[in-house]
């Protein structure tokens, strides 16, 4: 099996889940070096498109991710890390999950989410 990292421009979306609760924690992007460097380590990486960079999980926050099991779909184009969240938190805002928000109606968002894991201003802080 190789994966299809040609038909969306070198870029495969990963969905990261929990693998104790199954509870969904965020979408990111793997190109085939990130994908390489997290089979090797056993410890989520990704392709930052904003930053243009391959990074790992929690570089920064020391929230990393810690690799169970990888699921391939049927297209060999998306993949779903199930995934040991370390220190309790995957988003960046401080919330354990990104997907924190729920879409009600056609615009209003309502927060699913009421506690944050951590305080971002004090983890990422320069």
């Amino acid at each position: 099996m190789k994966l299809d990292f040609e038909k969306q421009n070198g870029l495969i979306p990963v969905i990261a889940q929990d693998s104790e609760t199954q509870e969904v924690l965020m979408l990111a992007y793997v190109n085939e070096e990130a994908f390489e460097k997290t089979l090797e380590t056993g410890k989520a990486h990704y392709y930052s498109r904003s930053r243009d960079k391959l990074w790992m999980k929690g570089e920064s926050s020391g929230h990393t991710q810690e690799i169970k099991e990888i699921l391939v779909d049927c297209d060999e184009d998306t993949l779903v890390f199930k995934i040991h969240q370390v220190g309790g938190a995957a988003c960046h805002v401080g919330y354990n999950t990104c997907f924190y928000r729920r879409l009600e109606g056609d615009k209003t968002m309502t927060l699913t989410k009421t506690e944050k894991v951590f305080d971002p201003e004090k983890v990422y802080s320069i």
